[in-house]
């Protein structure tokens, strides 16, 4: 195999655009190493906000993911970042909504159809790789909380305080795009997350079809633990609990390696968060490697007010880990 190593990231939320952000600077070739090609599989369940009253209203895939996304892999990031996720404060029907989510249901009328716009969208705006949604089909996601209820709804189920026991997808049986297939197919590395476990990363997985490709692809798997815990959907959750709820959802083993942060969140900013219940993830690393898995240890905090994942150091993980699943792809034997 030749080429640019092939990245494909399964996710949604802030924590895939940090991921595709850091990525970007690797799709010109240089002499550290050969280009990066960026395949984006984004999640289409949200209801909540913009994307859900667009979703009403005129009967379109939610797009706020995928505007995050397109800004995150835009060349001139900061004037799409500026414009995409301009909100507007006031007018009648406008109030409260991103041009960037607009813009793209504007696009999705005049093409007749969410991929198609997508796709013509990143050309316009000259998007450094391609962004599909899991799925071109309307679904929802519905949890099953610990005590048996069921919470229909993106929005309500991120809102929920109890934990999460399974999530799924209405209607059950959708089709993932051919593209998306394709790039799995082809991928050095799939990654998933950083992101919400039970509202960005698994809900790709319920759609039919892209388990068994990940699971039948050589590329290397990597999930990028997430740094905090969140209210309800995943207090107490160590790094080995996410992956196995990764693997649940996905009817069987999909992850080989986990990238963990070994950052230190100051104590100032833990009392920030518990004031919300949330908390460090804790790196089980014995546990973790017990499953199986490979795990990487990195510096992966950016320093300001908020834990976020660095989108530098992801990407130099990211890159390093492709460069290791081409080699595997084209070892002989």
């Amino acid at each position: 195999m030749t080429g640019p190593l092939r990245i494909v990231s399964v996710g949604g939320g802030t924590g895939l655009s940090a991921l595709l952000n850091g990525l970007k600077k690797y799709t010109h070739f240089s002499d550290a190493g050969p280009s990066v090609d960026i395949t984006a599989i984004v999640t289409v369940t949200d209801d909540g906000g913009s994307s859900g009253r667009l979703r009403r209203d005129f009967d379109v895939l939610p797009p706020g993911d995928i505007r995050n996304c397109m800004v995150a892999l835009s060349e001139d990031e900061a004037l799409l970042s500026r414009l995409f996720q301009y909100r507007f404060q006031a007018g009648h029907g406008l109030k409260g909504h991103s041009f960037g989510n607009l813009f793209l249901t504007a696009m999705t009328d005049i093409m007749g159809d969410f991929p198609d716009a997508v796709r013509k969208s990143s050309e316009v705006l000259n998007i450094a790789g391609r962004i599909f949604p899991s799925t071109a089909a309307d679904v929802s996601l519905e949890a099953v909380l610990s005590d048996g209820r069921v919470v229909k709804g993106e929005s309500r189920i991120s809102r929920s305080r109890k934990p999460i026991r399974e999530v799924r997808i209405k209607p059950a049986r959708v089709r993932p795009l051919k593209e998306t297939l394709a790039a799995i197919e082809q991928a050095d590395l799939i990654t998933f997350g950083p992101g919400s476990l039970f509202t960005s990363v698994i809900p790709n997985l319920l759609v039919a079809g892209i388990p068994k490709a990940i699971r039948q692809a050589g590329a290397v798997k990597a999930y990028f633990v997430n740094l905090m815990s969140q209210p309800g959907e995943t207090t107490d959750f160590r790094a080995s609990d996410h992956v196995a709820a990764i693997n649940r959802h996905a009817g069987g083993s999909i992850v080989d390696c986990a990238v963990v942060s070994n950052s230190r969140v100051s104590p100032a900013m833990r009392r920030r968060y518990a004031q919300q219940n949330a908390a460090p993830v804790e790196n089980d690393l014995k546990a973790l490697q017990a499953m199986g898995l490979e795990v990487i240890e990195a510096d992966l905090l950016m320093k300001g007010a908020k834990v976020r994942h660095n989108p530098a150091a992801v990407s130099a993980v990211a890159f390093d880990l492709a460069q290791r699943g081409r080699e595997r792809l084209t070892r002989p034997g």
